[in-house]
């Protein structure tokens, strides 16, 4: 039982440990363009 337990406090561990990685490494945004397409509306007129 001591073995689960000791387990699962390391898989705990782990990923609070991976969620900081994330949380930190995971906010870098791309940069942002604005993008202009023309559309024709009304093409089978």
């Amino acid at each position: 039982m001591g073995r689960i337990i000791k387990a699962l406090i390391l898989l705990m561990i782990a990923g609070f440990i991976g969620l900081s990685v994330y949380a930190y490494v995971g906010d870098l945004a791309p940069a942002q363009t604005e993008v202009t397409k023309p559309v024709v509306l009304n093409a089978g007129d």
